[in-house]
């Protein structure tokens, strides 16, 4: 069996593209093969300077993968 992927999700509060991503990687975490967390941009002045307002971002192992939406195909696809 393979090692879970590392999935990171860099949003803030109040972020409605963020929710929407947040929902997305909840439905899709129930196929398996990853697992994800969210981390609060605001919560980390390196991490707001970082990302400004381009939130939410998905990482996937380390590298940047999403910004703003998150494509169900092309996630599932750069799982694989």
């Amino acid at each position: 069996m393979s090692p879970l992927r590392d999935v990171v999700v860099y949003s803030r509060k109040g972020c409605h593209l963020c929710e929407i991503v947040k929902e997305t990687l909840n439905k899709l975490e129930r196929r398996g093969g990853f697992h994800w967390r969210e981390v609060d941009v605001d919560s980390n002045d390196e991490l707001r300077r970082q990302f400004t307002d381009e939130v939410p971002v998905v990482f996937i192992d380390g590298r940047k993968a999403f910004k703003y939406r998150v494509d169900e195909r092309e996630f599932l696809r750069k799982l694989a």
